[in-house]
């Protein structure tokens, strides 16, 4: 972390005030890492009927086949009661399953226990979500990760903490910054402005976790300063694995040396050959960077793994999945470790970033830019067209 000698950083939630929980699904079906499993598996539910219908579905005290719930913002799934559903699968998007893992989610707010409508209303190709991770013993990892996609509560492991957008409305309108925080930071390091994103890195590469919660570190120095944006845009945009491919330097790029087998129980790793073992499978190389990178204590690639080929019991939805190992997800896996080495060697430049000059939450209520007002950490008004309710009625606003 950061070199600072102070105990009075700002704390993330009032620099990012808007905070969200991640959607929580309540059952493991309606999310899968390919999208044709989603639809065999909605296929199967469509041609149950009576309690195989319910049994395969997954009650829970949240949703039943008779609950009544509106349609999910911007989504075209169904609002009429699941019992009587016959209709095709609404089309899967993308989501982040788990640190590092996007998968697909049948976008249907009768499968959702917990969906955080606000969260979906601001979902486009400009948004990006900043998520909280729980800290852990070390290796624990970064404290948070940002992602282009919306990021689910994990279904195993260290659950996820607060999602902060980083816009409050579509179209990357309205920053979810504490008001007047940009122009404050501009004035201090001598910038014509600060860019919201620039404001996102630096939050990305300096943020620590602390007794009153998420900490970062604000500087005026403007060296510091520039430095810090730059390490935060290149995090970012790794996280983020949106645009061109990244790559590893030196014409480095791993491989499939002997293909991986279907269902593979064990991974492992050689550091002599940086050669990721996945029983008789292989692919090299991978730097020691990429296997040991953890988040919230756990090893990514051991988890990335374990979600594609854990033990499912049978005649359920999760069954219903690839029986031999989709090329996609080796395409994925190789991704992955590209980027996780990436990250892994921007590591020593943000241990050794020095915060000089910096600022305090004191500075910050000094400059008016603290406390911020309530409304700025309840969502914004973005409903700019009629929502679906239940049984197809048109919600009333």
């Amino acid at each position: 972390m950061p070199r600072v000698t102070h105990d009075d950083a700002p704390l993330l939630a009032d620099l990012m005030p808007w905070s969200v929980a991640p959607p929580r699904l309540g059952r493991g079906w309606p999310a899968a890492p390919d999208a044709a499993s989603l639809r065999a598996r909605w296929d199967a539910l469509m041609k149950a009927e009576g309690p195989d219908r319910e049994a395969l579905f997954g009650p829970t005290r949240s949703r039943t086949l008779t609950s009544a719930v509106p349609g999910l913002p911007g989504r075209s799934g169904g609002t009429g009661r699941l019992v009587r559903e016959s209709g095709p699968c609404p089309e899967p998007v993308r989501v982040l399953a788990a640190p590092f893992d996007e998968q697909w989610l049948i976008p249907d707010h009768r499968l959702i226990d917990a969906a955080r409508p606000e969260l979906w209303r601001v979902v486009d190709e400009q948004q990006v979500f900043v998520v909280e991770q729980t800290p852990a013993p070390e290796p624990s990892g970064p404290p948070l990760l940002a992602t282009a996609v919306l990021p689910l509560t994990p279904p195993h492991g260290p659950r996820a903490g607060r999602v902060r957008p980083l816009y409050r409305r579509p179209g990357g309108r309205e920053p979810n910054l504490a008001p007047g925080l940009t122009e404050f930071l501009a004035d201090r390091v001598g910038a014509d402005r600060v860019d919201p994103l620039d404001v996102l890195g630096w939050i990305l590469v300096t943020a620590r976790p602390g007794p009153r919660g998420i900490e970062v570190p604000l500087t005026a120095d403007p060296d510091t300063w520039s430095r810090g944006v730059g390490l935060g845009r290149r995090a970012l945009w790794l996280m983020r694995r949106d645009g061109d491919r990244p790559k590893l330097p030196g014409g480095r790029r791993p491989y499939v040396r002997a293909p991986i087998p279907a269902r593979p129980v064990e991974l492992r790793y050689d550091p002599d050959e940086e050669a990721l073992l996945l029983d008789e499978g292989r692919v090299s190389p991978v730097p020691a960077g990429a296997w040991d990178f953890h988040v919230g204590g756990v090893r990514v690639l051991d988890a990335w793994l374990a979600r594609r080929t854990e033990p499912v019991d049978t005649g359920t939805l999760e069954a219903v999945r690839p029986a031999t190992w989709p090329q996609s997800w080796t395409s994925e896996l190789l991704e992955l470790i590209t980027v996780l080495a990436l990250l892994a060697e921007l590591r020593p430049e943000q241990d050794g970033l020095t915060v000089k000059d910096h600022l305090t939450a004191v500075d910050l209520h000094t400059a008016g830019v603290l406390p911020v007002v309530e409304s700025a950490r309840r969502p914004a008004s973005v409903l700019d067209h009629d929502e679906e309710g239940p049984e197809g009625q048109f919600t009333l606003l």
